[in-house]
This record gives structure tokens, C-alpha cells and sequence, in this order.
């Protein structure tokens, strides 16, 4: 029995392109959310930190302009604060994310989902 699988997707990632690629090879086919397309809520954040055991400092992509223009390696915003940042600009997220039950792994690189499938 194939538990649900869902992945949290950005088309024009190569990385996530890859991820999805070895999903479906597995005979699987996710439940894709296309989180730039559909901002994610407050409480779905919280609960693919909470699957995959990170903080939100840990999902966070440094390297985007948004991350630097809103100053967001400050160490005194609040992970609600940081989360509220995701939300508003999500290419923020770490792509992709990849969930299986109650938990998650990042597919950084793309094989490291090879443990939950």
C-alpha cells in the first residue's frame, strides 16, 4: 500500500524537477503543491518544521534577494517573524520539501528522498 506522498514543488527548480522524477519512477504519484502558485498558511509551515524536525532559520534560502533586503539573518527576529517572511515571499522555502506521514526531508540533494519513499 503506497502511503501519500507529497511534495512541495517548484517547476523551475532543477532540483525539484529531479526530486519528482524519482518519485514517479518509484511508481508514485504526489501530491504536488506548487507553493509559489498557493502561499502556504502560518499552521502548514509549522507543520513541515514540525515533520522535519527543523527550525524555520533551517528552511530559509539565504542566498535570495528577499532574505538579504529584509535583513533575516538578524538573530533577534522571532520565528514567527521569520515564518511570517516565508509566507510573503515563499521562494524563501528550501525546495523541495517532500513529506511522507509525519515526517519530511528536503530534497537537497534530490536522492536524499530515497529514505522516505
Amino acid at each position: 500500500m503506497n502511503k501519500e506522498i507529497i511534495i512541495y514543488h517548484n517547476p523551475k527548480c532543477s532540483k525539484s524537477r529531479k526530486a519528482l522524477e524519482i518519485i514517479k519512477s518509484k511508481n508514485i504519484e504526489p501530491t504536488i503543491i506548487l507553493y509559489l502558485v498557493n502561499k502556504l498558511s502560518k499552521t502548514e509551515v509549522e507543520n513541515l518544521l514540525s515533520k522535519l524536525g527543523l527550525s524555520i532559520r533551517d528552511i530559509l534560502r539565504t542566498g535570495e534577494d528577499e532574505y538579504k533586503n529584509n535583513n533575516l539573518k538578524n538573530e533577534n527576529l522571532s520565528d514567527d517573524k521569520l515564518i511570517e517572511f516565508l509566507i510573503k515571499f515563499p521562494k524563501l522555502l528550501q525546495r523541495p520539501i517532500v513529506v511522507k506521514n509525519s515526517k519530511a526531508v528536503i530534497g537537497r540533494p534530490p536522492e536524499n528522498i530515497l529514505n522516505l519513499l
